[in-house]
């Protein structure tokens, strides 16, 4: 750490699980190893509160990634989620056989395009990206009407996710052998504010994979706690399935359905590869989160019946 309290261009390397990955030197994974000092991202502009964290113990559990605290603490992020129509077929070719899709009607499933900026967090600050599918609850029984209404509210959604790019290594380690998320690392920017959304995903040759931009929809402002988002993902990690379950704490957040000045380039590379497989029909809603705070938590075992 600098004398003026920012973060230098120097890294060092950690272990994880067998794995060295380097941090920046200074940052909040090189301090405090995941146990962050509360009063010391309070301090940080850029977070309006961590009054969220305080009623969230930590706890230490092993892991492939060996020991570590969870969950992991998100202090300030900006998201955003395109929601399409796919046809089931499609959907289903890319699903494992053990998870069902949540249909709006007989034929016709969800997926998404989402992108994520992680301004202040327990393993400092990345961007990520994702292809996911909008999946029935593991052991549901029912219609699915329930969870269509929530998911699309963003207040409960469960999903199973194709593509997780990221943009560094600790991100990548922690996510791909600790979650069992299919991660890599690789040049992806996201810009999100009260004007405008964008996201750019470079492919293995630097090249374009995936684009988005589109005029971010206008801003709900709402206290710390007063609109918290569920998201479990289904995970196989050793051959067993796993539901990791992330609580996102919503501060200021929009939606616009059917949305206009909508830009998505698809290029060359896994991301537009595994929406292209989808078979995507149509964007019936972008929603976007210029703040909000996240916890996630670590993957735990789960029973999903075998539908063969």
């Amino acid at each position: 750490m600098s004398s003026t309290g920012k973060l230098t261009d120097r890294t060092v390397e950690v272990d994880l699980g067998g794995r060295l990955v380097t941090v920046p030197e200074g940052g909040l994974y090189d301090r405090f190893r995941m146990d962050t000092d509360l009063d010391a991202v309070a301090r940080d502009p850029r977070v309006t509160s961590v009054d969220f964290f305080r009623r969230m113990p930590k706890s230490r559990v092993d892991s492939r990634i060996g020991p570590t605290l969870t969950p992991n603490f998100y202090y300030r992020i900006s998201t955003t989620r395109l929601t399409m129509l796919a046809p089931t077929r499609a959907i289903r070719a890319r699903l494992p056989h053990e998870l069902d899709p949540l249909e709006i009607v007989p034929g016709l499933g969800i997926v998404s395009v989402m992108a994520f900026r992680y301004d202040v967090c327990d393993i400092d600050f990345y961007t990520e990206a994702a292809v996911g599918i909008a999946v029935k609850p593991a052991r549901h029984g029912g219609l699915g009407l329930l969870d269509l209404v929530t998911g699309l509210k963003n207040d409960s959604l469960h999903s199973y996710v194709l593509s997780l790019p990221v943009n560094t290594e600790i991100a990548q380690v922690r996510g791909h052998d600790g979650y069992g998320f299919p991660k890599w690392v690789t040049e992806l920017d996201v810009d999100i504010d009260t004007e405008r959304t964008s996201a750019r995903i470079a492919n293995d040759q630097g090249g374009l994979d995936l684009a988005l931009s589109a005029p971010t929809p206008k801003q709900t402002a709402r206290p710390t706690g007063a609109h918290v988002s569920t998201l479990t993902s289904y995970t196989t990690i050793d051959g067993a399935w796993h539901s990791t379950t992330s609580q996102i704490n919503m501060l200021a957040s929009g939606t616009t359905r059917l949305p206009r000045g909508l830009d998505l380039q698809l290029g060359e590379g896994r991301v537009s590869d595994d929406l292209r497989s989808l078979k995507p029909i149509r964007t019936i809603q972008l929603d976007v989160t210029t703040e909000g705070q996240l916890a996630l938590h670590m993957p735990v075992p789960t029973s999903i019946q075998d539908r063969s």
